[in-house]
């Protein structure tokens, strides 16, 4: 059954103009979430044209099968299988990271502290560990430090123990209703207009899903599978996304020089730093949801992937 929630696409035309679309090219939309880039790119190519979309969530592999058009596929994995792809068959990527519309408003999902479910968060419902199961064993001092580093709280260690003495007192914390009622009784000190349950639930989310992880492993993949002069386009909703997707362009669009040879011809990088684009106002006002998004733009250049692996010794990106 379809679900009843509606998604706005985040930086719908900007997006898709700065993949510069080729009509007859193949384009990968490494998350279809409910597939409104999708949509818009296959209106801009021709018959010759292509898109393989990408998307862990099963209602979204739904929506896609909505789309009667020859020229798209839709594929049931994480954008982290995106090195699957044949090298060099790409004219673009977009990726639009973090979780979409309907899968924060519904409860069921257990991914918001508005709704009380189940304490779920699985991009992919059909495998892998919820939340919940994984609290019930997780050792205390894992639990900070996943809280900690996914989700920047300062207040990590002391929401780590009130989950441990829940778990001891109640057992399982089984829905989000009881996570976030743990978290707020341990955070003290509350950000303005922010729940306290916020940044726990972002970290919890990050690590079930293993969403840094998959995102590095698709930026590396994107440098085979773009050609030249190919677009990779990212759409990043918090800083530790966007920080992954900065660093790997920055370190893949500068010259690196060998210090050993001063004078030697400097080593050509295999991408070229295009634009980092915001929302607008009106954007925003439409969808508060957009405002944290970034969009970084870069272009694929035509030095091989092997030429690029290896670096001299004390140099740095």
């Amino acid at each position: 059954m379809q679900d009843t929630w509606t998604h706005r696409t985040v930086l719908l035309n900007e997006a898709v103009a700065a993949l510069q679309i080729n009509p007859d090219g193949h384009y990968i939309d490494a998350t279809f979430g409910r597939g409104g880039h999708s949509r818009l790119i296959l209106s801009q190519l021709s018959d010759r044209g292509r898109l393989t979309a990408f998307d862990k969530d099963p209602e979204a592999i739904a929506e896609a099968q909505t789309i009667a058009d020859p020229r798209f596929s839709i594929r049931h994995q994480a954008f982290s299988h995106l090195g699957e792809m044949p090298a060099g068959s790409a004219a673009g990527i977009l990726l639009d990271l973090g979780i979409s519309s309907p899968q924060i408003d519904n409860p069921a999902r257990g991914f918001s502290f508005r709704g009380d479910g189940p304490l779920d968060m699985r991009m992919d419902s059909t495998r892998g560990q919820s939340v919940a199961e994984w609290l019930a064993d997780a050792e205390t001092d894992t639990i900070a430090e996943v809280i900690r580093e996914y989700g920047e709280e300062r207040f990590a260690g002391q929401i780590a123990k009130a989950i441990d003495r829940r778990r001891q007192e109640r057992g399982v914390i089984a829905t989000t209703a009881e996570l976030a009622e743990v978290v707020a009784g341990a955070v003290k000190t509350r950000e303005p207009g922010k729940d306290p349950a916020t940044r726990t639930f972002q970290a919890f989310r990050i690590f079930i899903n293993a969403e840094l992880e998959e995102l590095q492993q698709a930026l590396e993949a994107s440098l085979k599978i773009l050609q030249p002069g190919g677009r990779l386009v990212v759409i990043s909703f918090h800083s530790l996304e966007d920080r992954i997707v900065k660093q790997f362009i920055a370190e893949h669009s500068r010259e690196v020089f060998d210090r050993r040879a001063p004078f030697a011809t400097p080593k050509a990088m295999r991408l070229k730093a295009l634009e980092r684009v915001k929302p607008g106002a009106e954007e925003v006002a439409a969808n508060p949801r957009s405002r944290s998004a970034v969009m970084r733009v870069a272009e694929r250049t035509e030095v091989p992937v092997q030429a690029g692996t290896q670096r001299y010794p004390g140099t740095s990106a």
